[in-house]
């Protein structure tokens, strides 16, 4: 009777964690939906034009949340391989979902457009920004936000302590600047530094670039090397300094010539 009910309990105990392990893939299913399908940029990401967004990138999101810290990328593929299958496209450049709710719309800029915006930088690139301002690269677009935690915590993505940098989104688009919506994202191709706000870059950073920068050396002029029997040539011990003007006769050949002429009279 004991081992009968050790059994029941035992396969009991293992339905109920298969149960609850499909319940978990399940859940994971319908996550990865709605922020690849419906919303990626509730949390932070942008997918690129063919809809895709990075295993990385898509990682860094989930692990976000408190409820999804867990994750990994054998969990995302145990989803690939479940009944959900059908509705992810898999690939080099990373997942996405065979139907989107969202679209890029990079013909009409943002009206209106809020004030300011927040985007974050690395540590390393914050003294270039401050001087040359942020322009993305090609194909590519900044990615910014109205709210500062969201910015930072696009940041914290690529930078543990990164450097967030205020944006003067409506100067810059009135004179001539281009910001696109996408949900709660705005992106731009480039921002000129004149409407970039931040904190001063530390001295120590400046001072470590001074130093880097490398130094103009004192082109001095090259010491000819004299061979055995050699000697070097000096203009002021030429013994016919008129002989160096190319072609031109020197002053006072006539009468010299004269005097020649009347020698060979006598």
């Amino acid at each position: 009777m004991v081992m009968k009910l050790a059994i029941i309990i035992l396969l009991r105990s293992r339905f109920l964690g298969k149960r609850n392990h499909q319940f978990k893939v399940e859940n994971l299913s319908r996550f990865l939906v709605y922020i690849l399908g419906h919303r990626p940029d509730e949390f932070g990401l942008v997918p690129d034009d063919d809809g895709f967004v990075t295993y990385k990138a898509l990682l860094q999101a989930i692990h976000e949340e408190p409820e999804w810290h867990y994750v990994r990328r054998s969990h995302i593929n145990e989803v690939l391989l479940g009944k959900d299958r059908h509705v992810f496209q898999s690939g080099d450049k990373g997942i996405r979902t065979a139907e989107r709710r969202w679209q890029f719309d990079l013909e009409n800029p943002s009206q209106p457009l809020p004030k300011l915006l927040f985007t974050p930088v690395r540590r390393k690139a914050h003294p270039v920004v401050m001087e040359k301002g942020l322009k993305s690269g090609e194909g590519r677009y900044l990615v910014l936000s109205p709210d500062p935690e969201m910015a930072g915590r696009m940041g914290r993505r690529r930078d543990q302590q990164p450097v967030l940098l205020e944006v003067m989104a409506d100067a810059a688009q009135s004179e001539g600047e281009r910001f696109y919506p996408f949900g709660n994202l705005f992106l731009s191709p480039k921002i000129p530094v004149r409407f970039i706000a931040g904190p001063p870059v530390p001295k120590e950073i400046l001072e470590s670039r001074r130093d880097t920068e490398p130094k103009k050396e004192k082109i001095m002029p090259r010491q000819a090397v004299l061979t055995p029997g050699t000697f070097p040539l000096e203009p002021s011990r030429d013994p016919d300094p008129y002989r160096r003007a190319k072609g031109k006769k020197r002053k006072g050949w006539k009468e010299e010539a004269r005097k020649v002429r009347r020698r060979k009279r006598r």
